[in-house]
């Protein structure tokens, strides 16, 4: 249940190095912009909290008295709604606010919050714990568009349909190839996902005034305690790290630009000119002056979000360019990356249920793939092949019959016998004699063509069968591990809030153990 707090407001001058608080215009443009990062970090922020002063009085940094005194009133801080907390720019940034809070009602142990650690380091494990949470989240978005697209190819394996090169006719495929085309990319932005959280799960904190600390503090303990795999080494690093915001934001640009590519191609498949496609009605608006429109607005949503988070990609990359112990890249990234993700994951989910809901018009498509040539690189081919001419030879030949046929007849699709002798004279002297009658017709069948690429990744029927095992097996191994580590995050969690509960109810000199 949500209660109301009511943190004291201290300037940041008390006591300290400093004759004056804050000026207005300081925190009217800082401290409300790290305040505004407090519904981000509010729950990290207790869970590193809770870690500290657990460790800290298990090697008997804390007395038991107020660290008993001090995990009470943290968990009693941790069942205050963020939305209800007042916090105070005068206060500086999150932490300190929830320090004045602990302080107005137990001063004493409040003095022990600090203890052997800066500022920022509950800020960044906070953060880490976020960014965590949201590259998991992305990845369970993830696995749900690989598995719309699979469930769609799998569908359409028999689907034949041109693929278009530069938003030309370019050769006969089938739609369920052209969707895989996309699924691969979302198992390799999975990978890259898993990459990043393996970097992001590594823990910052125990690290002192950066150079380490004289008091007794296990850092591995503490990493336990809050469920990260591993420990940044060099406590410098663990402060001022600059690439992990960078490496997050450049993996959900990956991912987003491939997304892009699909609604792009999407988009254009939606429009008159080419009517392969329908969203479902669900995925599109209307024109508020033109009854007649059906606007493809998730995809245009999906490709806005990539633009824009790729200039949230360079504008982490500029704030990370200071000299090697500044705040820039710290404050800037505490709610931009994980705000980042959350959106990331949200686009991602949106096309995926696009996706699910597509449909396609699947006989025009069949229509669409036999015109425009598109049997003319197979063409070139068997003329290679049955005539004995170099492949640029035939190359040439076809090239020129193309533009003769479409002199002719600017709808032309079709190649005529005659003016591949006609073309064939002139580019190498003598007729195709040895092309077959037979060959030609079956050019003139888009799935005839689409059943010759049987080689491994082809169009075909088998290679696309055994893409679709393929990208189902990866899609259930990331899904297992995405899974398991959620699972054991949530079990540290857990264990860390039990165990500090215990340790605040404990009688005088007893021990909870954990």
């Amino acid at each position: 249940m949500s209660r109301k707090s009511d943190a004291t407001t201290t300037g940041q001058g008390e006591g300290a190095r400093l004759r004056e608080g804050p000026a207005a215009e300081l925190m009217e443009a800082s401290f409300a912009r790290e305040l505004a990062d407090a519904p981000v970090l509010h729950r990290g922020l207790g869970l590193a909290d809770l870690a500290h002063v657990l460790a800290l009085a298990e090697a008997d940094v804390i007395p038991a008295a107020p660290a008993k005194r001090l995990l009470g009133l943290l968990l009693e801080l941790g069942e205050v709604d963020v939305d209800d907390f007042p916090m105070s720019r005068a206060l500086e940034d999150v932490y300190s606010n929830r320090e004045a809070w602990v302080r107005a009602r137990d001063a004493d142990a409040a003095g022990w919050m600090g203890a052997g650690r800066p500022r920022r380091e509950p800020a960044t494990i906070a953060y880490r714990i976020a960014a965590r949470s949201g590259l998991l989240a992305l990845a369970v978005a993830q696995i749900r568009l690989g598995r719309a697209l699979v469930e769609q190819a799998a569908a359409h394996v028999a689907t034949i349909l041109p693929d278009y090169t530069y938003l030309q006719p370019a050769t006969p495929t089938s739609l369920a190839h052209y969707l895989l085309s996309f699924t691969y990319p979302v198992l390799r932005d999975l990978d890259r996902v898993q990459s990043a959280f393996a970097r992001t799960n590594a823990f910052p904190g125990g690290i002192g005034n950066i150079n380490g600390t004289r008091l007794r503090v296990d850092r591995e303990r503490l990493a336990r305690l809050l469920g990260f795999a591993s420990l940044i080494a060099n406590t410098r690093d663990a402060m001022w790290q600059t690439d992990q915001p960078v490496e997050v934001l450049a993996v959900l640009v990956s991912h987003l630009v491939h997304l892009d590519r699909l609604a792009e191609d999407l988009q254009i498949w939606n429009t008159q000119e080419f009517g392969l496609v329908e969203l479902a009605d669900r995925h599109a608006r209307i024109s508020m002056i033109m009854p007649q429109k059906k606007n493809p607005y998730a995809l245009a949503f999906v490709r806005g979000i990539t633009g824009d988070m790729i200039g949230r990609l360079v504008s982490m990359a500029a704030v990370g360019k200071t000299p090697s112990a500044q705040m820039d890249n710290r404050i800037f990234a505490l709610g931009t990356v994980p705000r980042a993700l959350e959106e990331t994951t949200r686009t991602t989910s949106l096309l995926a249920g696009v996706v699910s809901g597509l449909t396609f018009a699947v006989e025009r498509m069949r229509e669409r793939a036999g015109e425009g040539f598109i049997q003319a690189t197979d063409l070139a081919e068997t003329i290679m092949s049955e005539c004995g001419l170099s492949y640029r030879s035939a190359h040439r030949i076809v090239g020129l019959a193309v533009r003769r046929a479409l002199e002719r007849d600017a709808s032309a699709h079709d190649i005529p016998r005659d003016l591949l002798d006609e073309a064939a004279r002139e580019i190498v002297g003598h007729d195709l004699t040895e092309l077959q009658p037979s060959s030609l017709a079956r050019l003139s069948e888009p799935a005839e063509i689409v059943a010759t690429r049987t080689g491994v990744g082809g169009a075909a029927e088998a290679p696309v069968a055994a893409m679709l095992v393929e990208c189902r097996t990866a899609l259930d191994r990331a899904e297992r591990w995405q899974i398991e580590t959620e699972r054991q995050i949530a079990e540290a969690e857990s264990r860390l809030v039990d165990l500090a509960r215990r340790r605040a109810q404990e009688p005088a000199g007893g021990q909870a153990d954990g």
